[in-house]
């Protein structure tokens, strides 16, 4: 097997290798030549173009490589490992389950595997979705018809493994997917003994945004020289309006009614930091007469479905999340994003504002600040490569902090917008002296220094190698 090669994990390079190839990209699905019956599947989801990571990571995947995808939510990374996983499975028949994905939270494990199902619509493949917060009979019931796939969150994968329900002896391929989110929900413990219980030759695919040292230790553990690729910390789509709000705890309501009451409004999601306010504040814009609901983890599985659902079928018109959540979130039409409270890292800003100004949409992407964001808010421009605007609304006092601005000018095509309702106008906020920045503002997480073996990892949203290392 010549698979591309990394020696940064840690791992004794391999007596075949190869470099990544910088031939001409495949055009199309049909230069993957996977079975007719998946490329059905491919045509009757309407893909036409592999996005950037499927294009980069299924001919490795299709030969049996361990694969390292560096590659955030919203990326295209279900069906990059989903289609290999199908031809893979389709070429030879045996008693399943073969292959297993693992994710973090019940959410993502439905999405992917509602994504499985549609691309393989016409295999004979059989799926099964394995997660807490549900009554584990029928569960049971849908192992005993030895599903080709399981898709599973790890607590109730082992419950059932420990209670002789499920078979692992058999898997073939083993997905890790949102490694970093399982670190952070403190899943490892169980990942490692999921991993202790399956075949030790199987072929491996560990998905992460982010790559924090327990990850790392994981990847040099798991996978056996990987072909990587890894996506550059992708920026907002243009069609994306962002605004700051520096305002007031005692504020967020009356601003976000405000906002709400936008001419152009079609469906918001509001994110906040605490389960416990995303159902408070849910219940608030309830009791005021808007159309809204909460997904947030004090939830049961079913009153999740009945609000996904809602939000979905626009029963509700607002969806106030947490970002563990939204995990997996995918709806169409979401006209804004509110960040109620800002999010934590530049990389859950841009997760958050992905659900608007999806397929060349206009979206508006607004966040509420106040002078302890300061660092994040200038993080999150750095990220972008650009200032955000600072705005206020008539009638809703603004708290401006003074902090270091960034020196990007604001994009000359951010519109001036009038206040919904009053006439008014938002009025961006009057520039403020640069201060020294923070040091929290200035810590970067270390990177490990490139040696001269050090072998080229594929960006895939270009076609020249890195020449930095996050392993």
């Amino acid at each position: 097997m010549l698979c591309p090669h990394t020696d940064r994990l840690g791992l004794p390079e391999s007596t075949n290798t190869m470099s990544i190839s910088h031939s001409t990209p495949i055009t199309g699905f049909a230069g993957f030549n996977l079975v007719p019956s998946v490329q059905r599947g491919i045509a009757a989801a309407g893909f036409v173009e592999p996005r950037p990571i499927q294009a980069q990571t299924i001919p490795s995947a299709l030969k049996g490589c361990d694969i390292l995808g560096l590659a955030q939510t919203g990326t295209g990374k279900t069906a990059a490992f989903a289609l290999p996983i199908l031809d893979h499975l389709l070429a030879t028949r045996t008693p399943g389950p073969r292959a297993l994905i693992v994710a973090p939270t019940r959410e993502l494990a439905s999405q992917i595997n509602d994504d499985i199902r549609t691309l393989g619509r016409f295999t004979p493949l059989k799926t099964a979705t394995l997660f807490g917060g549900v009554s584990i009979r029928p569960q049971r019931q849908a192992l005993r018809t030895r599903p080709d796939i399981l898709v599973a969150c790890p607590g109730r994968l082992l419950d059932l493994f420990e209670q002789g329900a499920v078979q692992l002896s058999h898997i073939e391929i083993l997905v890790l997917d949102e490694a970093d989110h399982m670190f952070d929900m403190g899943f490892l413990p169980d990942i490692r003994r999921i991993l202790a219980a399956l075949p030790s030759t199987r072929q491996n695919l560990l998905f992460s945004a982010t790559m924090p040292a327990a990850i790392r230790t994981l990847a040099k553990q798991t996978l056996q020289t990987p072909h990587v690729v890894e996506l550059t910390h992708s920026k907002p789509a243009s069609t994306i309006e962002h605004a700051l709000y520096e305002i007031g705890q005692n504020q967020k309501i009356d601003l976000l009614q405000r906002l709400l009451g936008e001419d152009d409004f079609v469906a918001a999601i509001v994110f906040t930091r605490t389960k416990h306010r995303a159902k408070r504040l849910a219940q608030q814009l309830s009791r005021s007469g808007r159309r809204a609901t909460s997904l947030q983890g004090n939830m049961t599985q079913n009153q999740r479905d009945r609000a996904m659902d809602g939000f979905r079928n626009h029963h509700f018109d607002i969806l106030v999340a947490t970002d563990i959540a939204a995990r997996g979130l995918d709806v169409e039409q979401v006209s804004h994003v509110i960040n109620f409270d800002m999010p934590a890292t530049p990389d859950a800003y841009t997760h958050r504002i992905g659900r608007t100004g999806r397929s060349e949409r206009e979206g508006k992407a607004y966040t509420f600040v106040s002078a302890e964001d300061d660092a994040l808010v200038r993080a999150v421009e750095r990220r972008i490569g650009a200032a955000i605007p600072r705005l206020t609304m008539e009638g809703i006092e603004s708290v401006p902090f003074a902090a270091g601005r960034s020196n990007d000018p604001v994009p000359s095509s951010q519109p001036r917008r009038r206040a919904p309702g009053t006439g008014g106008q938002h009025r961006p906020s009057k520039p403020r002296s640069h201060s020294s920045p923070s040091r929290d503002a200035n810590r970067r997480r270390p990177r490990s220094r490139r040696t001269q073996a050090e072998p080229e990892v594929f960006k895939a949203s270009s076609r020249e190698p890195l020449s930095s290392c996050y392993l």
